[in-house]
């Protein structure tokens, strides 16, 4: 099924803990338009896998083109591109009772930024009431937390989430796991899947780094939301029996926009 829902206060709620921080908003000014484009080189498709960039070698699998991400997509889980609009963009993968949240954002060349965005986080959730705790993980060192369960109400209870982060050519991507793949086991492993199959379209336009990449609806399902508009705005009598629901991949899960 493919639907259009516009959902204000969750989207506020998931972007507590998936926004960026101010810290990462303190870049203005910035230009590589004096960047010009490498020579791509063939080479196999690395071993320990991605996420991978657009101008590299990755393995065949079924994708939807968001924009600045190709996010696999499967029978086993949903995806969402939630658009808010104080707090941007971002991908959520979900599956059975866990999501994973994906954003990415520009980077300076040969530039590395999880470090210190993992930094700030922790600092940000300390200042929520929370805990954090480094691991390391499938992706490098990993931010384990404990974070209110309503933001900014500390009394009603914490839950658990993880932040993963990979530095990438020109780019940084964020991961946050809520529920049950916070905490690892089979949920977290098909969503790490869904995060080492990424890919990332960074462009070649300037960028300010830190900003984020824009994501975007695929043209044909701009098209197929219009059509469902367009459907739903008829009189009952005219709408066709058979209209059943829009799906316009072939293969995959249901898609939605939130806003």
């Amino acid at each position: 099924m493919f639907r259009r829902r516009r959902d204000r206060q969750d989207a506020d709620d998931a972007a507590e803990w998936a926004e960026p921080s101010d810290a990462e908003s303190e870049y203005d000014s910035y230009s590589d338009s004096d960047d010009s484009a490498e020579q791509v080189i063939a080479q196999p498709v690395r071993e320990d896998g991605g996420p991978w960039d657009a101008n590299e070698p990755f393995p065949e699998r079924d994708r939807v083109d968001l924009g600045s991400l190709r996010v696999p997509v499967g029978p086993g889980h949903e995806i969402q591109l939630i658009m808010a609009e104080q707090q941007g963009a971002w991908v959520t993968a979900r599956y059975g009772e866990s999501e994973l949240q994906v954003q990415a954002f520009a980077a300076a060349r040969n530039d590395a930024l999880w470090d210190d965005v993992r930094t700030e986080i922790a600092t940000e959730i300390e200042s929520a009431g929370g805990s954090s705790s480094e691991s390391d993980g499938l992706f490098g060192v990993a931010l384990d937390a404990e974070v209110p369960a309503e933001p900014g109400n500390p009394g009603a209870g914490m839950r658990a989430v993880r932040f993963i982060g990979v530095d990438g050519p020109r780019w940084f991507l964020r991961g946050l796991f809520s529920g049950p793949a916070a905490s690892g086991g089979g949920d977290a492993d098909v969503l790490e899947d869904v995060f080492r199959d990424i890919v990332v379209s960074r462009g070649e336009h300037p960028v300010p780094p830190r900003d984020l990449l824009e994501l975007r609806l695929p043209p044909e399902a701009v098209q197929a939301l219009a059509e469902q508009q367009a459907q739903s705005a008829q009189p009952e009598e005219e709408q066709g029996r058979d209209w059943g629901d829009i799906n316009p991949f072939d293969r995959g899960p249901e898609f939605t926009e939130t806003r």
